[in-house]
């Protein structure tokens, strides 16, 4: 049971799995089947165990963590599942990404699909059309990106677990908004602009671009703060205030779902289909420091990760210019 688990350090060593893996194959999820403790992992497990809350009423201080040896151990975890969720909070990548890699490499070499030949139909003995699926002329090296905290033990001990919670978010959406700029500057690298046909931006022209795309499904649309601001202020977008107040999410009324990122340039529409675009290569998740974490001896909270990116689809990607 979660209450027997002997936690150590070396918890943090193993290679091919993360802290809560590594917990998990101690105290398996499957014993709490049915139980009232199904709906935990097994780091939320050792939280209750030791009786750390980390938010809500009765919330607990950073210092509750280092109140034994073992439990000081489950800090460095929690300190990556804030700074992860700070990660997920501010990505865009749910929108962009079609499929995720994970590598052991510093460099990594993506595919390229290229499609050729007609659907009209084959006679005999004629061509059949092909899609061509290759490795990238070159390797592609992963950027890493980092952040620190600078704070000591004694400066944190006293504060609330959720406030310190969201400045450890805080420092992850920092390192999010980063990943997206590289996400969305991998898709716009080679990609000539089409243009707007008047002075302005007009619904018009978004409903142009979105067809230009042809065979793929342009179902995402990138831009930064002030060209959104410019479509959400054409008339034809006020019949999509309802679906916005009932999901946050800003649709055109043909679905296509419109994406904030200071990314992009600007006066620029990065617009994708996300079924096929893109594909995001991870080297390593969040990492941290665990070792002075759990020491508590630490003068920062240091983090970082490891990403690229490589476009799967050229077709699958346009861009516009909004500005004529």
């Amino acid at each position: 049971m979660y209450n027997n688990v002997k936690l150590d350090k070396s918890l943090y060593s193993i290679t091919g799995r993360s802290f809560t893996e590594a917990l998990a194959q101690l105290d398996p999820d499957e014993n709490y089947t049915g139980t009232e403790l199904a709906s935990l992992d097994a780091f939320e497990r050792q939280l209750k165990r030791f009786d750390i809350k980390v938010s809500g009423s009765g919330c607990d201080r950073v210092e509750k963590f280092f109140t034994s040896r073992e439990s000081a151990v489950l800090f460095p975890e929690y300190v990556r599942r804030m700074i992860r969720q700070g990660m997920n909070e501010a990505s865009i990548l749910g929108d962009v990404a079609a499929a995720t890699t994970y590598t052991d490499g510093l460099d990594f070499r993506g595919l390229t699909v290229t499609v050729s030949g007609s659907d009209t139909g084959v006679s005999e003995g004629g061509t059949m059309p092909s899609t061509t699926v290759r490795l990238a002329s070159s390797a592609q090296t992963l950027t890493k990106y980092a952040r620190k905290l600078n704070c000591s033990y004694e400066s944190i001990k006293k504060q609330r677990l959720e406030a310190f919670g969201v400045i450890l978010k805080g420092l992850g959406a920092q390192i999010s908004r980063a990943v997206n700029k590289l996400a969305v500057t991998t898709l716009s690298t080679g990609v000539t602009p089409s243009s707007i046909s008047g002075a302005s931006l007009t619904y018009a022209d978004l409903a142009a671009f979105w067809a230009s795309m042809g065979d793929y499904d342009m179902n995402v649309m990138i831009c930064n703060a002030d060209v959104m601001a410019e479509i959400l202020a054409l008339d034809e977008m006020k019949y999509c205030v309802s679906d916005y107040m009932s999901s946050g999410r800003v649709k055109t009324p043909y679905g296509v779902t419109i994406v904030k990122c200071s990314g992009v340039a600007s006066g620029k529409i990065l617009g994708i289909d996300s079924s096929c675009a893109a594909e995001m290569v991870y080297g390593t998740d969040i990492v941290v420091d665990f070792d002075k974490l759990i020491s508590a001896q630490c003068d920062e909270i240091a983090c970082s990760v490891s990403v690229g990116f490589s476009k799967l689809t050229g077709g699958a990607v346009k861009l516009l210019a909004t500005t004529a």
